[in-house]
């Protein structure tokens, strides 16, 4: 997959942690993992939104694309 996510990176930044991003924005803590680990297949607009608006950052700072990564 060629979609790196940089969730652990920003919760650095913002000193947060999973259970605290996955309060704010109404997911289950493992569901923030799945993310965070990058197991994640696909992600909501609407989680991606709320991840956003908790982290105040751009979409472009949780997802990246990498040209010739694989899974």
């Amino acid at each position: 997959m060629a979609i790196r996510v940089n969730l652990d990176v920003m919760l650095a930044k913002r000193k947060m942690s999973v259970s605290e991003l996955a309060e704010a924005i109404g997911i289950t803590p493992v569901n923030v993992s799945v993310l965070k680990n990058g197991r994640a297949k696909a992600i909501r607009f609407s989680t991606l939104d709320a991840i956003c608006e908790a982290l105040h950052c751009q979409p472009g700072e949780v997802l990246e694309w990498v040209d010739g990564e694989d899974e």
